[in-house]
């Protein structure tokens, strides 16, 4: 009585034959930045996919660089306790931040931390402490602008005329992830391109005289790539009964694209149980491999 009470990690006694059932905390997640956080939350996305039934409210504090400001935010980690998760360079800051946590009895973790303690160790230098230092106007900045400024202006075949200043060029039929592709390996700094193969309308030849860029094919199984177009004409509200969507024309497609992978030695990715980062991925590892060994020849199913 009078007691505030805190929902907590719960087992009730059932009987043998039940399966023992968990009630989870809510669990307030505070994230602090003295940047934009973008690192900090990539973090904590991949931490929270390990766990399928985290019922989670995200407190995101990006930009945290005054006393002032942090003031703020611990009056909020008091009213919503939970895990605190932090990448703070200012000492004075993140000394205040960390003082404040033990007086309220909240776990913090900053998560760089020993990252940034052994590559300290292994390089024989103190870490310069700047704020948003990974996200300065450098030389590397201006070539991913450039980068999504090309990608973007050379989407769906378009601008074949300049594909040789491409890094990466995409190819394969509709809706095979090519675009979202496309623009994911813009954002890491590739200049890409990306063209649609239809039977009806080979593409230009140019594409098949391309030195510079290296082209991947993007495969995909016919009958999921028939379940990604018929909930594509639906979202558009058109109708699904086209050859668009008949399976034994999409199979047609795929086969042919298939074949125009094959007879140019291009590397071929099957896109059909993947994320667009594990394709990404897969298309930087083979760029990587062609920097490295530029004459690879043969279609290599990945």
């Amino acid at each position: 009585m009078g007691v505030e009470s805190r929902p907590e990690l719960v087992r009730h006694c059932l009987p043998w034959f039940m399966p023992v059932l968990v009630h989870m905390t809510l669990l307030h997640l505070h994230l602090l930045s003295d940047s934009t956080g973008e690192t900090l939350e990539m973090v904590a996305n991949a931490a929270l996919a390990q766990f399928d039934d985290a019922e989670v409210i995200r407190h995101f504090w990006p930009m945290v660089r005054s006393m002032q400001h942090l003031d703020r935010i611990v009056e909020d980690l008091a009213a919503n306790p939970g895990l605190v998760l932090y990448t703070l360079v200012n000492d004075e800051t993140r000394v205040r931040l960390e003082e404040r946590c033990r007086a309220l009895g909240l776990p913090h973790v900053a998560p760089l931390d020993s990252v940034t303690v052994a590559l300290e160790d292994r390089l024989g230098e103190q870490a310069k402490g700047r704020p948003g230092r990974q996200h300065q106007m450098d030389e590397a900045y201006f070539a991913r602008v450039d980068a999504i400024q090309f990608t973007i202006a050379h989407d769906d075949g378009v601008g074949w005329e300049n594909w040789e200043e491409a890094d990466i060029v995409l190819a394969g039929v509709s809706r095979s992830s090519k675009t979202p592709t496309s623009i994911y390996l813009a954002n890491r700094g590739y200049k890409v391109a990306n063209i649609p193969l239809v039977m009806e309308s080979p593409p230009p030849p140019s594409l098949f005289s391309l030195r510079h860029p290296m082209v991947v094919g993007l495969t995909t199984a016919p009958r999921r790539l028939v379940e990604i177009r018929r909930n594509r004409l639906l979202s558009l509200n058109e109708r699904t009964e086209t050859a668009y969507v008949d399976e034994e024309r999409v199979e047609q497609e795929v086969a042919f694209a298939r074949r125009i992978f094959s007879d140019n030695g291009w590397p071929v990715i099957d896109v059909s149980r993947r994320s667009i980062e594990e394709t990404a991925a897969a298309i930087m590892k083979l760029h990587g491999q062609r920097q490295e060994q530029p004459a690879v020849e043969g279609p290599k199913a990945i």
